[in-house]
């Protein structure tokens, strides 16, 4: 009797340790992949923050980004409640996320559109955002980012004019007088669709919209966000067309040539913006913003 009560007890010690070791197994090996996990995860990150290292920038420290603040929603002055112009628009929001992105001080130059172009192309300056199309003509000068946002183009005109445009083949009759923002995709736009008008390049938007106004031009190609945006603003004017443009749809940010490292970093940077939502959310600030007080060109110093 004795020995069979021994029996039982040893078989169910060995049970117990049996089991015992079956848990240490499993911990172990959870432990492990755990640990496996977390050093996957800390080589990712180390991997990051080595790329952020690499990237070179004209100043040191810093993010330096050429802006045309003439384009609402993309760039524009907003002003306060107490009457000072604050630059604004989901372009210096999206320029600002990049520069935090990167654990870098923003600096914004504000210069026309065809100063951005020449500070991208003599490498004053790191990026270029004006709600610029990757225009294939303007590789040789600067490198682009992913696209940003999907915009489109449109033929602008008063309300008075605009039973005068009602297809494409309006826009191309000797004598009208049609505008478009120098060094702009605009241009091509108009001498592609207005071969027969005069075509007029202006500097600024701004001078665009007030020669309209005025009388003075029987249209415009401006971009369909920023054309929307002055027809809030001056009820005068309209929106007749949309004017396709397949060669580059869409905006994206110029980047200094050949600089990789910043070219990966900045595209890191809008997928992370994009995927967070974050630029839904700046995209709805600037309309919003441009619908109050704005200015809209170079500030006098």
């Amino acid at each position: 009797m004795k020995k069979k009560i021994i029996s039982l007890v040893m078989a169910s010690m060995m049970t117990i340790l049996a089991v015992g070791c079956g848990s240490s197994n499993e911990k172990a090996s959870e432990s492990q992949e755990q640990t496996e996990s977390t050093a996957e995860a800390t080589g990712a990150v180390e991997s990051a923050e080595t790329a952020k290292a690499e990237i070179s920038t004209v100043t040191a420290g810093k993010l330096t980004v050429a802006t045309s603040p003439d384009f609402a929603p993309y760039e524009f002055y907003a002003v306060d409640e107490s009457g000072t112009p604050q630059l604004a628009g989901f372009d210096i929001a999206l320029a600002q996320y990049i520069a935090d992105y990167l654990g870098l001080e923003l600096e914004v130059v504000p210069v026309d559109f065809d100063g951005v172009l020449m500070e991208l192309q003599t490498k004053a300056v790191d990026l270029g955002v004006a709600g610029l199309s990757p225009d294939p003509k303007r590789e040789s000068i600067m490198d682009f980012s992913d696209i940003y946002y999907e915009g489109g183009q449109s033929f602008v005109c008063t309300q008075a004019n605009k039973d005068k445009f009602t297809t494409l083949e309006d826009l191309n009759v000797a004598g009208l007088e049609v505008a478009a923002q120098t060094g702009s995709i605009q241009v091509d736009l108009a001498q592609a669709n207005s071969p027969d008008a005069d075509i007029i390049q202006l500097t600024k938007v701004t001078d665009i919209v007030a020669e309209l106004i005025a009388g003075k031009l029987d249209g415009a190609y401006i971009e369909t966000a920023v054309a929307e945006s002055y027809a809030k603003n001056y009820p005068d004017l309209c929106v007749v067309l949309d004017v396709p443009y397949e060669e580059a749809e869409g905006s994206a940010i110029g980047i200094s040539k050949g600089n990789d490292a910043l070219k990966e970093a900045v595209n890191e940077a809008i997928k992370s913006a994009i995927d967070s939502g974050k630029m839904d959310e700046f995209i709805a600030t600037a309309n919003e913003q441009a619908s109050g007080e704005i200015i809209e060109g170079l500030l006098d110093n």
